[in-house]
């Protein structure tokens, strides 16, 4: 007997629709069960899985000769989440239940030996795709534990019913057992969330010029590169950025909880993410960890951190060949990756903050410490960052070490939730800028958009073109300024950029021509 349903599998960050079809004769004396479909060594062996957890609730695992197919053939299926629509199918075709109700349900969920249904990964791309094919799907079964993200993005258009057991799940679809829907929705986590973020800028000491700098990044989404000595604080201050930015945009939330869905990093109890995500990889992470690979790619730290902070201490340690395939995501905001299995594309938008010490002792310009490093070295340590690279980072700004007097005496700062209420200020403004573009911020505006939206008059044309000439900046650093500029004057309330904009937006790109 044939029986029929459907799940889903992950290729790159989306899911993609699989129909799980069971075919059993019921005859013999022994089991033989093969799956076909282009299964990886978790699917093969689902049927061990299937066969225990059937005896541990109580039903008996069909005769004779089973075929499981997983359609398309020929696309591979990966993970565990097949093992409880398999498990439901085989139980339908040998006439435990009718079929009718489970050949339009989307089922996954790993099986434990008990029967117990554990957690999958990317259960919130899965739901989204159901929503979009509800005209064929008329409910979607989830483990009980992740349910609340299959809740979320199906958006009450389809019942998710959530199951703890399998013997649950044959209640459900034999009519013996109701399994209430899961509600949920993203407006209900957003009211309930609070920041989580409690680093705050107040516990910082002196630094202004760097806190300035991050603000106009925070309000701009653009990208921060801080050089100074260790101990200045520059770890400590990227740290506190998320406590500045904005809230997430109800879409950016949805991208960027699919993601974190897809590689089991949302907490149980924070199905959907609230916060902007903050990621610090350290230096001796590989090009795969940090751009995604794998046979089959998986999204990497950047892809983690889109929407959010990207934080990259120890700049010039991090392997040459990682630091160059950068270029890519901080220019376009994706990034590919080739694999044989094909070419996958996984969102990349973030704002980077990256550090470095002035050279390899740290010490050279201090003011209390001796520096160790000789030119040559000095100026092989900063060639590990190549100009294309250094151009697609928005600000440079300098660190310095902090005086005696300074550090002791100096009052607290002033308080993240005061900056981020000018931050927000201007996100505001260039929302209504951007209404109806899917821009969300000034560092994501392109050439075409800045000669519209970004003019200069004489005065600010002179002084950008003394700035090119004295800096020998590029066409893509005169680019940055102008977003830059545009964010300062959104932080004061101004309509038009003035010279004084274009002004501090240049002194944010004078590490071009000092140190490199």
């Amino acid at each position: 007997m044939l029986s029929k349903t459907f799940s889903a599998t992950i290729v790159g960050v989306d899911a993609v629709k699989i129909e799980v079809e069971v075919n059993t004769t019921g005859q013999g004396e022994t089991t033989i069960v093969s799956i076909v479909g282009l299964p990886d060594a978790a699917v093969k062996e689902s049927k061990d899985r299937i066969r225990s957890a059937m005896l541990s609730c109580g039903y008996s695992h069909p005769l004779g000769c089973t075929v499981v197919g997983l359609a398309p053939a020929d696309l591979r299926k990966e993970g565990a989440a097949f093992d409880l629509p398999i498990a439901l199918c085989m139980l339908a075709a040998s006439g435990k239940f009718d079929r009718e109700k489970l050949s339009r349900a989307m089922i996954v969920g790993e099986l434990a030996l008990d029967g117990k249904v554990r957690p999958v990964r990317g259960l919130l791309p899965i739901a989204a795709l159901a929503r979009t094919l509800k005209k064929h799907i008329s409910c979607v079964m989830a483990p009980a534990d992740n349910a609340d993200e299959a809740a979320i993005a199906t958006a009450g258009e389809i019942p998710v019913h959530p199951v703890l057991n399998l013997r649950e799940a044959v209640g459900f679809f034999s009519g013996k057992t109701e399994i209430e829907p899961r509600r949920i929705t993203i407006e209900d986590i957003l009211a309930r969330s609070e920041r989580l973020h409690v680093a705050d800028f107040g516990e910082v000491k002196g630094q202004n010029c760097a806190k300035r700098a991050l603000e106009i990044a925070a309000a701009g989404g653009h990208n921060v590169l801080m050089i100074g000595p260790p101990g200045t604080g520059k770890s400590m201050l990227a740290k506190r950025v998320p406590g500045i930015l904005p809230p997430m945009h109800i879409e950016e939330a949805i991208e960027s909880s699919k993601i974190h869905s897809i590689l089991g990093q949302l907490p149980a109890d924070r199905p959907f993410l609230t916060e902007r995500p903050f990621r610090a990889p350290h230096h001796t992470i590989s090009d795969t960890g940090l751009f995604g690979g794998q046979s089959t790619p998986t999204p990497g730290e950047i892809s983690l951190a889109h929407n959010g902070v990207l934080f990259l201490d120890e700049l010039p340690e991090f392997k040459r060949n990682v630091l160059e395939v950068m270029r890519q995501p901080l220019e376009n905001g994706t990034v590919t990756v080739s694999r044989a299995a094909g070419s996958f594309t996984f969102p990349a938008r973030f704002m980077l903050i990256a550090a470095m010490n002035p050279c390899p002792c740290g010490y050279y310009g201090s003011r209390t410490r001796v520096c160790r490093c000789n030119s040559h070295q000095i100026q092989r340590y900063r060639n590990k960052i190549s100009g294309p690279l250094l151009d697609r980072i928005d600000i440079h700004v300098e660190v310095a070490q902090l005086g005696e007097d300074e550090l002791l005496n100096a009052p607290a700062g002033e308080s993240s939730a005061a900056i981020r209420e000018r931050v927000a200020s201007a996100r505001q403004i260039q929302q209504s800028r951007f209404s109806g573009m899917k821009i969300y911020c000034n560092s994501q505006m392109e050439p075409a958009q800045l000669q519209k939206l970004c003019p200069l008059d004489r005065n600010c044309m002179s002084h950008m073109k003394h700035a090119m000439h004295d800096l020998a900046l590029s066409a893509r650093a005169y680019d940055r300024i102008l977003r830059v500029a545009r964010t300062i004057a959104d932080l004061e309330g101004q309509p038009s950029i003035a010279e004084h904009h274009i002004a501090e937006a240049v002194q944010y790109r004078s590490l071009d021509k000092r140190l490199w």
